[in-house]
């Protein structure tokens, strides 16, 4: 792309989901903008590219998307306009086991609820709530806890079951194999053992959100929500430039305010000497937690799952019972490798035809290793899938691979192969990246972190981005609405 720099309001460093959303929200501002990408393309996390073989496209982080279709900050945007389409699968999460029927997580609560036995109604029990309140208490989960909620009983009763952690919140609520599971597959998203304070929060949330909103893939792969918010970018006014690496400060143009959508460690090494002492401080105690390793497959068919709803599922969690999955969990999260890693799988070629050629497949999987592990578990994760899917290495016919360093030096946010930000537990969900009156704002004036360090945290929301922009429009530039 041209060169674009010159003299602008705002420069953001960064064009994920963040980066993104902080240049659009600074534009429709009416400011000049400049976002800044060191890749091809915009998109950090949300990036599709044939990685196996030609005409099988797979997404290379972000594959499902709760989140994004949540984010009130994305619904205030036109994005299908410029392309964006959601494909809700029937079935949203899958969790098979040895024997018996699979868990399944429909759409419907309900339907999702009556499938879970003599568990049907702790299961309506653990989510209705948090689903009659979710309009009320989402505008305090998406953001920093900056002032008084609006409705402080409702987040009270979300805060009392998201505080305990999965393990207890399962021995409470669920009796039966398949809730038990189901519950340890979707709190494991969290990153944290499910022993640990607030490992139940993200499950509470990604489940909700399921049912309000599904667990959709994008159709042509999530690059296409980069894709569309770039446009959209675009439209308004403001300029973005690829191929730019920022190493320091002197190679940003002049401007009033810098939003960088990076860790806290890329902020040190850009713009350290502009920090206070006191602030490096804060941030180099920023942890980061599990990393992930990740295969994509060419597949010559469907992964041949032995449960029929595991073949209409975007997702399947392949871990078996609670007990196995939080043993995994618990073993990356002390440094070690589990024999059989709890795997998360996206199916996303069953329902979009355009990512792999008539009749074949792809395959999408990662499971949490230690931080900055370079044990290859390929064949940990393929005799997973083939422990619930006999027949699925036959159906391989090429194999991609990214360890915690490759993943990390495709995007550097991903520290260690942590690719939600930061460790999210109880000292990080209310200090990240450090303890401030405005987590957003640096030492520095005119110096903001815009990215999944800074609340709410990880995932496709752009609700981090949007959040700083607002800091900066009111700090820098007075625009207080």
């Amino acid at each position: 792309m041209h060169s674009a720099m010159g003299k602008y309001d705002a420069v953001v460093v960064g064009s994920g989901p963040n980066g993104l959303a902080a240049a659009i929200t600074l534009q429709r501002a009416g400011l000049s903008v400049l976002l800044l990408e060191a890749a091809a393309t915009a998109g950090g996390g949300m990036r599709t590219a044939p990685l196996t073989l030609p005409g099988f496209l797979h997404d290379v982080c972000s594959a499902i998307h709760p989140m994004a279709a949540a984010s009130p900050f994305f619904k205030s945007l036109p994005l299908r306009e410029y392309g964006l389409e959601y494909i809700h699968p029937p079935v949203s999460v899958a969790h098979p086991f040895d024997d018996g029927p699979p868990a399944v997580m429909y759409p419907s609560l309900t339907e999702t609820a009556a499938a879970l036995g003599e568990d049907q109604q702790s299961y309506h029990k653990l989510f209705d709530p948090l689903i009659r309140d979710w309009e009320q208490i989402q505008p305090e989960l998406l953001a920093p806890l900056l002032s008084l909620p609006r409705h402080p009983l409702a987040l009270a009763r979300f805060g009392i079951k998201a505080l305990h952690p999965a393990r207890s919140l399962a021995a409470k609520y669920f009796k039966t194999k398949e809730a038990r599971g189901l519950w340890a597959g979707i709190a494991a998203h969290s990153m944290l053992p499910l022993s640990a304070v607030a490992s139940s929060a993200p499950g509470l949330v990604l489940g909700a959100v399921g049912h309000l909103y599904g667990w959709p893939l994008v159709k042509g792969g999530s690059q296409r929500i980069a894709d569309a918010m770039a446009a959209y970018f675009l439209s308004l006014g403001g300029k973005m430039q690829t191929h730019t690496l920022v190493r320091s400060l002197t190679d940003l143009p002049e401007a009033k305010a810098i939003l960088f959508d990076t860790s806290p460690r890329q902020l040190v090494a850009i713009c350290g000497d502009r920090l206070s002492r006191f602030y490096r401080w804060q941030i180099s105690r920023f942890r980061y937690g599990m990393g992930v390793f990740k295969t994509d497959w060419a597949l010559s068919s469907p992964i041949p799952f032995r449960d029929e709803a595991c073949r209409k599922a975007g997702t399947v969690h392949l871990g078996g019972t609670f007990e196995d999955i939080a043993l995994s969990e618990d073993l990356a999260w002390n440094g070690r490798h589990a024999g059989r890693p709890f795997v998360l799988v996206a199916q996303q070629s069953l329902f979009d035809e355009n990512r792999a050629p008539q009749g074949c497949h792809t395959g999408w999987a990662y499971c949490h290793v230690p931080l900055s592990s370079r044990r290859d578990m390929t064949d940990a994760i393929e005799a997973q899938v083939e422990r619930f899917a006999p027949g699925f290495k036959d159906t391989i016919l090429t194999r991609h691979t990214y360890n915690t360093e490759e993943i990390q030096h495709y995007n550097a946010n991903y520290v260690g192969g942590d690719i939600s930000g930061g460790v999210m537990n109880m000292a990080q969900l209310f200090s990240r990246p450090a303890l401030r009156g405005n987590p957003y704002r640096t030492s520095a004036k005119g110096i903001y972190i815009c990215s999944a360090s800074a609340p709410p945290g990880g995932g496709v929301h752009g609700m981090c981005g949007y959040h700083a922009a607002r800091a900066a429009l009111k700090d820098v530039f007075g625009v207080r609405k």
